[in-house]
């Protein structure tokens, strides 16, 4: 028996499944049952000396980027603070995304106004465009027609998508794999035009608007330095490839924990234990792989309890995951390169490998 059950075993966790239950019962039950297990053991308080030490760590770090680009002047080796800055604000984004979720604070309003400021004053973005993407993924992953994330795009995710594809797009539909990564290049860029789209629609908030306000003071001042400090060509250098480790860094870190998982239908109804799990996919790796993937390498504890403190998540793991096996719920969990094939090796061959949704093992468990 795991040390971190203590006083409670498996018989106990599980002691509700020895009364008859109908089936939907039985599965809303599910969950409900291991949250109370993990509340009693815990794993929902707040991380404070976690969260404190790690954006003082960053923003020392981004103290020390500034600095250097300061002192450097007008020179190629430039484009190292740029590629520093590039994963520092990777990490900024992680931070930002906890803050959201609501993982750093027991306070809602410090946990919005602390995201706000790490993405939009740090960053550059808008987490209310993102935050309201997001929730609907949470909400649906890999649900057809409610998942943002799998929406019509560049990438084709889905077999429709591929089939109103013709000529030239669908050549490049059928080899999208390969340049998948390549089109990461183009996310920070992406994710900067949308937040502003966002903020300057018709109807925005008072705090949408003080965020759009942020938001374009920090991609002002960040663009006005760049060229009063560096030649036109060196500044354009470093806002690329700043721009371009960022997507990369960021897209690699999201991309494999859903990608090449089963589509759910648009009107399937799942239990919120599977829907979070079966479509969800954990990264291995190690202490390296938690800090590049910023916690999000455990994509299934994550989705099971998003406001979980990113530290809490690699100690919920093994609860998580023999809970799982119990119910005979699968649990999948492959290696940080194993995870990028099978995310190309999908995207390849999207039409065949998802033509029919209920041909995946989702559909199979629950028909059994």
């Amino acid at each position: 028996m795991h040390s971190w059950m203590g006083q409670i075993t498996l018989t106990q966790l599980l002691a509700d499944d020895a009364h008859p239950q109908r089936p939907q019962e039985r599965h809303a039950s599910l969950y409900s049952d291991l949250l109370h297990t993990v509340r009693d053991l815990g794993m929902l308080r707040r991380r404070y000396a976690y969260y404190w030490t790690r954006i003082g760590l960053v923003l020392a770090a981004l103290g020390g980027v500034i600095t250097g680009f300061v002192l450097l002047g007008d020179s190629w080796f430039q484009l190292l603070m740029a590629g520093a800055l590039a994963l520092i604000l990777v990490q900024v984004a992680f931070l930002s995304h906890d803050s959201a979720h609501r993982q750093i604070f027991d306070s809602a309003a410090w946990n919005d106004w602390t995201a706000r400021i790490l993405a939009g004053g740090l960053a550059g973005m808008s987490i209310t465009w993102w935050r309201n993407k997001h929730s609907k993924h949470h909400n649906s992953p890999n649900q057809v027609s409610k998942d943002p994330d799998i929406g019509i795009g560049v990438v084709a995710f889905t077999p429709d998508h591929v089939a109103s594809r013709k000529g030239l797009v669908k050549w490049l539909g059928d080899r999208q794999g390969w340049f998948f990564f390549p089109l990461l290049t183009l996310e920070g860029l992406s994710l900067h035009v949308s937040s502003l789209q966002h903020l300057f629609r018709r109807g925005a908030s008072r705090v949408e608007r003080i965020e759009a306000a942020v938001v374009v003071s920090r991609i002002g001042l960040y663009v006005t330095a760049l060229y009063v400090v560096l030649p036109l060509g060196k500044a354009s250098a470093f806002l690329g490839l700043q721009l371009a480790v960022f997507g990369v860094c960021l897209g690699a870190s999201f991309a494999p924990n859903h990608k090449g998982m089963p589509l759910v239908p648009a009107t399937m109804k799942l239990d919120f234990l599977r829907r979070q799990v079966l479509m969800s996919r954990n990264i291995r790796g190690g202490a390296v792989v938690d800090f590049a993937m910023g916690g999000l390498n455990y994509q299934i504890e994550h989705h099971l309890f998003p406001s979980m403190p990113r530290p809490t998540l690699k100690k919920v793991r093994p609860i998580v995951r023999e809970y799982c096996q119990i119910h005979q719920v699968k649990y999948t969990e492959v290696g940080l390169f194993e995870s990028y094939k099978i995310v190309v090796d999908y995207l390849n061959n999207v039409g065949l490998r998802a033509r029919d949704p209920f041909q995946c093992p989702l559909a199979t468990q629950l028909r059994n």
